[in-house]
């Protein structure tokens, strides 16, 4: 398969306002590549922005209003010619039980980390076939791989993630446009930090239980960027991000059925949101 090349080729990437977007950005921008930035937030996307080299453009839409993203989509393609890659790192973290979760609550997680990847997907592959070679990456989860107690919207909007990626690698099967997903785990970006939680739950037991994951999390965005930047390069279909992630996949492929037995130890107080401390 031919290697990507994105320097001096753009890539659009959403969410990259914080976290892994604004970091795969920047590397990005660094190795030459031209850049499409897309995120919700107009002020953190601009502050990432300023002083990246290359020709680089902003984009705020939400990815849950189809017309918005048709519209940045025209914007994105009228001011870039040559773009040949997509990576979507737009997304938000939610916990709590099924019984502390609404319906709406749920429906606007997977509005966001589902609905959203699938709209700019659909709405950016005319430009991307228009090249002699794109890769398009969506970012998965772990948690596309191994469903954690505590963690039902996230989780199941991941798997439906990495479903979409593999049903449309299989449909652009001969075309010049590749699918990939990766999966990150214990990357430290603080998005379970800064991620939802049921309104049901006591604010300080969903505290609790976000800094208890976040201090499991040991993979620094610097790494995990570089991590998805060559998987893109390489077109690759499956990659992990992270030790935990390289673990959990040989884990649930060796006990489908019980591998729960083994995380769920380690995830106790990190999805316990039941119990006060203290």
């Amino acid at each position: 398969m031919r290697r990507l090349t994105l320097a001096g080729n753009t890539t659009v990437i959403t969410g990259a306002a914080s976290g892994m977007g604004a970091e795969i950005a920047r590397q990005l921008a660094a190795s030459g590549a031209h850049l499409a930035l897309l995120d919700h937030n107009a002020q953190a996307l601009a502050s990432v922005a300023t002083d990246l080299p290359g020709t680089v453009t902003t984009h705020v839409v939400d990815l849950r209003d189809d017309d918005a993203v048709a519209a940045a989509a025209a914007a994105v393609t009228a001011a870039h010619p040559r773009i040949n890659a997509l990576i979507t790192c737009a997304g938000s973290s939610m916990l709590g039980s099924l019984d502390q979760l609404t319906m709406e609550e749920m429906r606007w997680l997977v509005d966001v980390n589902l609905w959203g990847t699938v709209s700019i997907t659909k709405a950016m592959l005319p430009a991307l076939r228009s090249r002699p070679a794109a890769h398009i990456t969506h970012l998965a989860s772990v948690y596309a791989l191994a469903a954690p107690a505590g963690r039902i919207p996230y989780s199941m909007s991941k798997f439906a993630v990495r479903g979409f990626s593999e049903a449309l690698r299989h449909e652009l099967e001969g075309s010049t446009v590749t699918v990939g997903a990766v999966y990150p785990a214990g990357v430290r970006t603080g998005i379970i930090l800064h991620g939802r939680y049921a309104a049901a739950i006591d604010p300080a037991v969903a505290a609790r239980a976000a800094s208890a994951q976040a201090a499991m999390y040991h993979t620094e965005p610097t790494d995990a960027a570089a991590r998805i930047i060559r998987a893109t390069e390489r077109r690759s279909i499956r990659a992990m991000v992270g030790r935990e992630a390289r673990l959990i996949d040989v884990l649930t492929r060796v006990a489908p059925n019980r591998y729960w037995r083994v995380m769920r130890g380690a995830l106790r107080q990190a999805t316990d949101t039941t119990t006060p401390t203290g």
